[in-house]
């Protein structure tokens, strides 16, 4: 039995980066991660611009401008966003200007319309600022042959509108992750389908399927398959070639429907272990075929999710070409309390924020799938621990 961290560290020496990449148009590359740098071909913004509604004009023409003597300026026009005309102003003079819109350069300063009479030929000014206040300069948020992101980043909305504020049209990205995922079971039926005294729904198809499309992967997920272990070694068999890793979910335990170890021969597989002190997903059996792995997972529904997020979710990390940290782990102290003992290692579901973190109410057990809804963290307890108590300084690993 392989602690988490082993066991972790056995499936990251057989995770190689994918050498495949591809140029994709921004909507398309959300989740992938960029397969090199980029560096800004412009400044953001690209001209002096103003942030506010008010009036562009010389800073020592108002200073000490109050609302009992204010300043008076002639009004020499309008400058609106995206216009072109320019202007050039002159002491005594002012140009009404709108957020957004290019500062003159023979302006130092914009007094903001609230401190005006909002005049059209002449304005009435009843404050004075500094030279260089309420002025974006241009490269202010991105300068010209900045660095902008790195290769090895995964591309969140963020990011991808910086690329667009730099007129980017497209990316060179790694080719996304290729997941085969088996669900096993006898009891298994598709959503949709008649549920028989018994059977249960596949719920495991659907979540994680959805968590790795997060995570930018491209997932095969074939049909529920019954616990026959050449049923299931055929379907593997077949997808292989086109995948980049295959996680399975069922039949790893010690019952005589615990076909995952019969699979695995049956595909020339060389097993690397089976189980990992913790819970929930002890059962974790992994292994290589082809020099690619498989990882089996807990049939429980949260078992399985827990193990993925663990185990699977690094190994894609990897695989995708991402260099950012992984699993990021904190410390924080402990709303509420966890009543139950732990004689292994626990991982419970929670909620953090703000270094403060609250224990899942509800289910913690295997099948308890509704207690991941808001859950954004497992609280990782050590073996040999008593219950929790309001206030504890607990270890967490943020999802």
């Amino acid at each position: 039995m392989q602690t988490p961290e082993t066991a972790l560290k056995l499936l990251l020496e057989h995770a190689f980066p994918s050498e495949r990449t591809q140029t994709c148009s921004l909507p398309d590359a959300l989740g992938r991660v960029l397969a090199e740098d980029v560096v800004s071909p412009m400044s953001v913004p690209p001209f002096d611009r103003s942030p506010l509604d008010g009036y562009a004009l010389k800073s020592v023409d108002i200073e000490g401008a109050t609302q009992e003597k204010p300043a008076c300026l002639r009004v020499i026009g309008e400058a609106d966003a995206g216009c072109t005309v320019h202007f050039t102003v002159a002491s005594g003079e002012a140009l009404r200007i709108m957020t957004g819109a290019p500062v003159p350069e023979s302006c130092d300063c914009v007094i903001r319309q609230e401190d005006t009479d909002e005049g059209m030929e002449t304005v009435q000014i009843f404050a004075s600022v500094r030279s260089g206040m309420n002025i974006v300069r241009a490269g202010e948020d991105v300068q010209k042959g900045a660095l902008i992101l790195k290769a090895g980043t995964r591309l969140n909305s963020a990011a991808l509108g910086v690329l667009a504020s730099l007129g980017c049209t497209g990316v060179k990205v790694f080719d996304a992750p290729r997941v085969l995922l088996v669900c096993t079971g006898d009891e298994l039926v598709q959503p949709g389908e008649a549920l028989e005294y018994g059977k249960i729904y596949d719920s495991s198809r659907t979540n994680l399927t959805a968590r790795m499309r997060e995570l930018g992967c491209e997932v095969t997920a074939v049909p529920s398959l019954p616990d026959d272990p050449a049923c299931v070694a055929q379907a593997i068999e077949k997808a292989l070639p086109d995948v980049d890793i295959v996680v399975t979910t069922g039949g790893v335990s010690v019952g005589k429907k615990d076909i995952m170890h019969q699979v695995l021969p049956l595909l020339g597989a060389e097993r690397l272990f089976w189980k990992v002190a913790m819970k929930p997903g002890s059962p974790l059996l992994c292994a290589t075929v082809q020099e690619k792995l498989v990882i089996c997972l807990s049939g429980n529904p949260f078992a399985a999710l827990a193990g993925f997020e663990l185990f699977a979710k690094p190994v894609l990390q990897v695989i995708s070409g991402c260099t950012e940290p992984v699993n990021r782990r904190m410390q924080a102290v402990l709303r509420g309390s966890f009543r139950k003992g732990s004689p292994q290692r626990r991982m419970i579901r929670g909620t953090v924020w703000a270094g403060e973190v609250s224990a899942t109410p509800g289910m913690q057990t295997n099948g308890a799938l509704s207690a991941m809804i808001g859950c954004n963290c497992l609280i990782d307890i050590p073996a040999g621990s008593g219950p929790l108590e309001e206030g504890s300084l607990v270890d967490v690993i943020v999802l």
